[in-house]
């Protein structure tokens, strides 16, 4: 069985976006927003901004206190839109209660848009334009490129009906001409749908939710969950994906969990933030496109 492991494939990224770097003018800027103390926030962002800086980018990360209303948020995210030296800006989900993620994402500027989830970037995507793309999406199209899965012909389902993971993940699959399913918390006969998957993609934050029998023999999974199911002898947390461990038996390929899709997420952000710059500034042919820097729409 393949190992799908992400780190590899986030470091072929990072090596072409700094050769990239050394070709600009300017050095790019990311700028995160984090409302809160949330621990898993916190060691997001931290992650987020210390590889941009690891790779050359501009990074600086802004914190509000819990309490901070959904007005001030937004008033900040005008002035981050208005200022030209900024090329990229995320706000750390989950925000507090008082924050709806929907205000906030048609707030920020699409051109900004590094997450690649306004509305904007999301019908950008479906209608076929080019866009700012769903960073964890872009993340799995990349690592199946690099380990030479084709996508074309193939069928391919789609555990997870999210605007972050399943609703961009079916667009770019169907630009690269697979056919494409969704299934969710009310399809029925989950069992029978997964098991038609040349390609099977789950994302339902469930540890052991994937067994054996859900699995067409030779599928290739990619499992984006990274579920804590409990803590070692050192006190750190056990990680473990939507798969039981034994479905390897049956998979030509998996990604790894943790070490498979996560590191993917991180790079396509970071090549989002650079492909944001190359846009807005203007750099000729050196427009970055669908994953592949350097390279153009085919």
């Amino acid at each position: 069985m393949l190992e799908l492991a992400g780190p590899p494939v986030a470091e072929a990224v990072y090596e072409e976006l700094k050769a990239q770097l050394a070709h600009l003018p300017y050095v790019p800027h990311l700028r995160v927003v984090r409302v809160g103390e949330d621990p898993a926030s916190v060691s997001y962002v931290r992650l987020k901004d210390r590889q941009a800086r690891k790779i050359g980018l501009s990074s600086q990360v802004d914190v509000f206190p819990e309490d901070t209303s959904e007005q001030a948020l937004l008033e900040h995210i005008a002035r981050l839109n208005a200022d030209d030296g900024i090329d990229g800006i995320l706000v750390q989900f989950p925000t507090p209660r008082q924050i709806r993620q929907q205000a906030v994402l048609e707030a920020i500027d699409p051109a900004k848009d590094v997450d690649g989830l306004t509305p904007v970037n999301a019908g950008r995507l479906w209608s076929g334009q080019e866009a700012l793309e769903s960073c964890t999406p872009a993340g799995i199209m990349r690592l199946l490129g690099h380990y030479g899965i084709t996508v074309a012909g193939k069928e391919v389902v789609i555990v997870n009906r999210s605007n972050l993971v399943g609703k961009p993940l079916a667009a770019m699959m169907l630009r690269e001409n697979a056919t494409v399913t969704i299934a969710h918390s009310r399809t029925q006969n989950m069992a029978e749908i997964t098991r038609r998957a040349e390609i099977l993609v789950t994302a339902v934050g469930r540890a052991g939710f994937i067994t054996p029998e859900m699995v067409r023999p030779g599928a290739v999974i990619i499992d984006v969950s990274v579920n804590r199911v409990g803590r070692n002898d050192q006190g750190r947390d056990i990680l473990a994906g939507d798969c039981v461990p034994e479905v390897a038996r049956v998979a030509s390929a998996l990604t790894p969990v943790p070490g498979g899709v996560g590191p993917m997420t991180v790079a396509m952000l970071l090549f989002n933030t650079v492909k944001a710059a190359v846009r807005r500034r203007g750099e000729p042919g050196m427009i970055l496109s669908r994953g592949e820097p350097g390279s153009r729409s085919r």
